[in-house]
């Protein structure tokens, strides 16, 4: 596992969408729920949540994907990589699909969610687990024991 160092830069599959995260992670998940299976065609996702005072798009222009809805998932309008999500009513931070960086070697999940929709032989490794999401009164407990460890 490589040293995480700022800024970290990374973009899609293709190379037309690049951005910069210059504020380290509050949190690192992978999330098993079948929406996430399915826009990753994997057995779930990995992200991090980055301030985003700490994020920014420096090339290109991502465009709206997934379902549409009012969580908007960003994806590369040429080789659609999923780059990351702006969480509805969550405007301090951006989830990262953390595989859009250019070295994601010191990547761990600390929190798994959704293991209630996993798939048997998916495991990660990460720390806490729950059957959907955390209840809203555990993140800063959860973001504070994160970066105490990171």
């Amino acid at each position: 596992m490589s040293e995480r160092t700022l800024p970290m830069e990374g973009g899609c599959r293709c190379g037309r969408v690049r951005l910069k995260i210059s504020a380290p992670p509050l949190l690192t998940m992978a999330c098993h729920c079948t929406g996430c299976q399915k826009m990753t065609a994997s057995a779930y996702s990995l992200s991090a949540a980055i301030p985003s005072e700490g994020f920014e798009v420096t090339k290109g222009e991502p465009v709206i994907g997934g379902l549409h809805g009012v969580t908007r998932h960003y994806f590369c309008p040429h080789c659609m990589s999923w780059m990351f999500t702006r969480p509805e009513g969550m405007d301090w931070f951006v989830n990262l699909r953390v595989t859009m960086l250019d070295d994601p070697s010191w990547f761990t999940p600390f929190i798994e969610t959704w293991t209630r929709e996993k798939l048997a032989f998916a495991e990660t490794g990460a720390v806490y687990s729950y059957e959907a999401l955390p209840e809203m009164s555990a993140y800063e407990g959860l973001v504070k024991e994160y970066m105490a460890g990171h």
